[in-house]
């Protein structure tokens, strides 16, 4: 899950030393009862704010019922109000995906529907899309949820990469399940757009972890095992670009192609050779693993 902690923080310390400036400038100006009222008026305010980075920490922290009650304190100033509300939406949403409570879904949905979008800032707005694609996946309105994650990529990228990534990802598993129950010319379709969008994400920029495992899953889906292979071949290779998603990625790679690609493959052989053909693909893949370890 993308990190909100040390921007939340930059968000703490700006509104500190904008009060520090000011009560500086008042006692120059001998005017002390001022700088109190100043400071009164302004501590309701930065406490709230400093529960809103309570909530986002204890989220990152994946400590949800913590988040949950920061996120609730929150909720109860304007100023952080509707940011708030997308932590505790999100908050929720994790926790059913911990807990399998429904109860924790139809919060997170009824409190989605109380956001003043028109309050969000940039960050919060995609956060606030991913909780509502997020919410969607989890009622299995796998389509709609692919649609609001895919109409979220371009800002989620725009907001950094990690938060970018985690776009990519849900989009990746929602077009994924939305296309199960497909048809086989409609699966490869729905599967031939999700490949070229991976695509032109790893053309900018080649280190996405996300990128390079969905466009694999986008071409065996689309039932081309070939270029699956080719792909996961090269998506091995670039995994070294991945920094710390690199060990993850080669897992997910590695159980990809033993358990999905290598079988589709052989599967379009006669059943006299599709043993023989199966233990050299899991042959040539070891040999791959090695060569580029």
């Amino acid at each position: 899950m993308p990190r909100r902690l040390s921007r939340a923080h930059e968000l703490r310390v700006a509104a500190v030393y904008v009060l520090s400036v000011s009560a500086v400038a008042l006692v120059t100006r001998g005017v002390v009862s001022a700088v109190v009222l100043l400071l009164v008026w302004g501590t309701p305010v930065l406490a709230q704010r400093a529960e809103l980075a309570k909530a986002r920490a204890a989220y990152n922290e994946q400590l949800f019922d913590d988040a949950i009650a920061a996120a609730l304190t929150a909720q109860k100033v304007g100023a952080t109000a509707d940011a708030a509300t997308v932590v505790l939406s999100r908050s929720y949403l994790e926790r059913y995906r911990q807990r399998a409570n429904p109860t924790d879904l139809a919060a997170a949905r009824a409190q989605l529907g109380t956001v003043r979008v028109a309050n969000l800032d940039g960050r919060d707005h995609v956060d606030f899309m991913m909780a509502l694609g997020e919410a969607l996946f989890f009622e299995e309105d796998f389509g709609a949820a692919a649609a609001m994650f895919e109409s979220g990529i371009e800002a989620a990228l725009a907001q950094g990469a990690a938060t970018g990534e985690a776009m990519l990802d849900w989009w990746g598993s929602a077009v994924e399940r939305q296309a199960e129950p497909l048809e086989r010319e409609q699966r490869a379709a729905v599967f031939g757009g999700m490949r070229a969008r991976m695509a032109r994400e790893l053309a900018r920029n080649p280190a996405s972890a996300a990128a390079a495992y969905w466009v694999v899953v986008a071409a065996r889906g689309a039932g081309e095992p070939v270029a699956a292979w080719d792909a996961a071949i090269a998506s091995w290779v670039r995994a070294r670009l991945a920094g710390s998603k690199s060990a993850q990625l080669r897992a997910d790679l590695d159980k990809l192609v033993l358990e999905g690609i290598i079988p589709d493959r052989v599967r379009l052989l006669a059943t006299d050779k599709r043993g023989q053909a199966e233990s050299d693909l899991r042959t040539e893949w070891a040999v791959v693993k090695e060569r580029w370890k």
